[in-house]
């Protein structure tokens, strides 16, 4: 019996890594935090970093501006969904998809409900700020490349690679609009309207006529 890939083994993140991680994700939030009150334009580098409580220099360690800050809440969803992928096994790769989807959209706990806040806020504040637009289109993009190895893994070694970048570029595409989407309006974070079901939804109409997604 032929067994299946198997998957790349993921060497832990070191203590200098996780640091970072948690560092840049307390700018984030104050970035979050202060442009929900003051808007981008009313924010400064100066206000996140300390608002954030880090000096000047640390901030433009990590983030080039102070639109760039919000990138880590922005990409928390995309990367839960690709860690839920890198775990699956070879398959139905469309089944596979919907259910990550689903879960990686689902509000579990408190802190997932008030990232899902944030990402309201900052998405209804990009309608209105080029730069900080940027930042999301170019989140997205990241995780479209990043998604391309964990794809044609699951899709297996005979996958054509067009098709399998065009399914990394509709589920991708297929979050996002589900996210800005539901950002333009009242729903909840879980339930009818919900991110979830409107990726879902959305991931459905995009990958439909799929030949890769219908095997």
């Amino acid at each position: 019996m032929t067994q299946p890939p198997s998957r790349p083994a993921a060497n832990p993140p070191s203590l200098t890594e996780r640091r970072k991680a948690a560092t840049q994700l307390d700018i984030a939030r104050a970035a979050a935090a202060l442009f929900a009150e003051h808007g981008p334009d009313g924010t400064t580098a100066e206000a996140i970093a300390r608002h954030a409580g880090v000096a000047l220099r640390t901030f433009y360690r990590y983030f080039r501006s102070k639109q760039d800050a919000v990138g880590p809440l922005l990409s928390g969803g995309a990367e839960r969904w690709r860690a839920l992928l890198e775990a699956a096994e070879p398959g139905k790769l469309a089944k596979t998809l919907e259910v990550a989807v689903g879960k990686a959209l689902s509000v579990p706990d408190a802190a997932t409900a008030e990232q899902f806040t944030w990402t309201r806020g900052l998405l209804r504040a990009a309608g209105h700020d080029p730069a900080l637009r940027a930042v999301w289109y170019r989140v997205n993009q990241d995780s479209e490349e990043r998604l391309l190895p964990v794809l044609a893994r699951l899709a297996g070694p005979g996958a054509d690679p067009l098709e399998v970048r065009l399914a990394a570029a509709a589920a991708t595409d297929a979050i996002r609009v589900a996210l800005e989407a539901w950002a333009g309006t009242d729903a909840p974070a879980s339930g009818p309207g919900s991110p979830a079901e409107l990726a879902v939804r959305c991931l459905r109409e995009l990958t439909g006529g799929m030949r890769l997604l219908a095997r």
